[in-house]
């Protein structure tokens, strides 16, 4: 089992498509969407279920260089 969810990622000016790239080649998302608004990218992603979901991210997302924010939102139940 894991555990589905939506991270939101606001990157640098000129960053987006490198950011992007990056999270391609690691291979942890499941769909990645380039998005209009306060953020630049869409991702989701399945955590597994034994994993705390803020270290997962922070060790395999976040240390790429250009982004900027983050927005995690869980979810919880499938309808």
């Amino acid at each position: 089992m894991s555990t589905c969810v939506f991270i939101q990622i606001r990157c640098t000016p000129g960053s987006t498509y490198r950011v992007a790239e990056e999270i391609a080649l690691r291979e942890i998302h499941s769909e990645l969407y380039s998005t209009s608004g306060d953020f630049d990218l869409l991702m989701k992603v399945y955590i597994p279920k034994d994993a705390d979901v803020g270290k997962y991210i922070n060790d395999r997302l976040l240390d790429i260089n250009g982004i900027e924010r983050s927005l995690t939102t869980m979810t919880f139940k499938v309808f």
